[in-house]
């Protein structure tokens, strides 16, 4: 292990890898990951990437994208996406990234919320595609090191918490070790490990922003979290299957048990989410169906290879029955507070991808947003720390830390838990008892 690189950022998925990507070979870089390095959320991403495909679309894309947000967004933080996407795809592809094309150029789709086709994706595994083309660019560099199953425990702070100079993990082999670095950059995800119905990989469960509250880093909006109306109805534990929005964006309908269509499946998706408990509350049902069945067996099986696949395995031929579906934790729209080149509010300590939070979703995320603001923003954090480390002395001789207070990581676990928990609690207890408590 390198223990005084330059960098270090916490977390392989597209925000951190795409970051690391950024920097030239001189600036040595550490990247530790909690479990392994293709296990992050950016992985599971289905429907695609969003984009600015001319400039005439600007205006409507910004207004979907407020609209969606609920007007709460940050109307700089979206300009500034919508504005860099075309450079971002752009990187994407120099990357090797390879999306649907035609005889035309390049394939666009819609999903719920957008106004119009800008939406590029591959297949229905986009975020496969993406953040492996990233992974495998990033181990071809030199200067950047990945340890997975290395485990963030705190950072390293000043004792007036005014400045990161590290962090503590626990590595692979159970040891506890500092690692000093002029800057760290948190791209740790969100915290759907913590709900007992989400989409997202069990172990992503937003210690990160525990960390935070107990360093007094700003967090902004910890109480938006979105909840995706379609996930594959499950009785078993474990993470839920995402039945992608672009499935509804493809022709995709909503049925009740009396096989009636109860809503425009194009809406945003939180009014989509209400209006399946509602009819999930007036059927006494945990489960509404979806279906694809009209689009035909060759559109579905080349369109969603991934979703027919397995949905198959779980026993259903969404190519000649519906499948039935409810809603799940999916996203994390809050975070650690930052600024336009995700700056936090600690001295070199920056935050990108789900577990920040520049108000660019607002209280509930677009379609397909995800993915072009954890790039966006993770670009722009690199520009801004690469000025930086050219002001910066040499990190030191790391710090003793006394590491016994980390020897109980059951105990940290739950305790970080519980921090989030509170805070959430504290700012929406309605969304707290409705999806948080222990019977929900």
């Amino acid at each position: 292990m390198n223990k005084q690189p330059d960098i270090l950022i916490v977390g392989t998925g597209a925000a951190g890898l795409f970051c690391a990507l950024q920097f030239p070979p001189e600036i040595s870089i550490l990247m530790v990951t909690k479990e392994g390095a293709e296990q992050s959320d950016s992985f599971l991403a289905q429907g695609g990437i969003s984009t600015l495909k001319t400039p005439e679309d600007y205006d409507v894309y910004f207004e979907d994208t407020m609209k969606a947000g609920h007007y709460e967004n940050n109307p700089q933080s979206v300009e500034v996406m919508i504005r860099t996407s075309p450079r971002i795809i752009a990187d994407l592809v120099g990357f090797g990234v390879e999306f649907e094309r035609g005889p035309d150029g390049v394939f666009y789709t819609r999903e719920g919320g957008h106004s119009e086709n800008r939406i590029l994706y591959h297949k229905d595994v986009t975020g496969k595609e993406i953040t492996s083309k990233l992974l495998a660019r990033v181990r071809e560099r030199q200067n950047i090191t990945i340890l997975e199953h290395t485990v963030l425990l705190d950072l390293a702070c000043d004792r007036e918490d005014l400045e990161c100079w590290g962090a503590v993990v626990r590595t692979v082999k159970g040891e506890l070790a500092v690692i000093a670095a002029k800057t760290v950059v948190l791209a740790t995800g969100g915290l759907g490990g913590l709900f007992q119905s989400s989409t997202n990989f069990p172990h992503i469960t937003g210690d990160s922003l525990a960390i935070a509250l107990r360093h007094h880093i700003a967090l902004q909006n910890i109480h938006y979290i979105q909840i995706h109306p379609t996930v594959l109805y499950s009785q078993k534990p474990g993470r839920r299957f995402l039945i992608s929005e672009s499935v509804r964006g493809e022709g995709a309908v909503l049925l009740n048990p009396n096989g009636e269509r109860f809503v425009d499946e194009l809406l945003p998706r939180d009014v989509v989410t209400q209006a399946i408990r509602k009819e999930m509350d007036a059927f006494h049902t945990d489960h509404v169906e979806l279906s694809v069945v009209h689009l035909g067996e060759e559109t579905i099986q080349a369109r969603f290879p991934n979703i027919y696949q397995k949905c198959l395995e779980e026993g259903y031929d969404i190519t000649k029955e519906p499948v039935p579906v409810a809603p799940a934790q999916h996203y994390f729209m809050g975070g650690i507070a930052v600024d336009l080149q995700s700056k936090t509010s600690m001295e070199r300590l920056y935050a990108v991808g789900e577990v920040s939070c520049n108000g660019v979703h607002g209280s509930n995320r677009l379609a397909s947003n995800s993915l072009l603001e954890s790039l966006v923003f993770a670009q722009r954090a690199a520009e801004k720390i690469q000025a930086e480390l050219a002001q910066q002395e040499k990190t030191g001789k790391i710090p003793d830390v006394d590491l016994t207070a980390y020897a109980d990581q059951e105990g940290l676990r739950q305790q970080y838990r519980r921090l989030i928990l509170e805070e959430i609690k504290r700012k929406d207890r309605s969304f707290y008892d409705q999806w948080c408590n222990d019977e929900t």
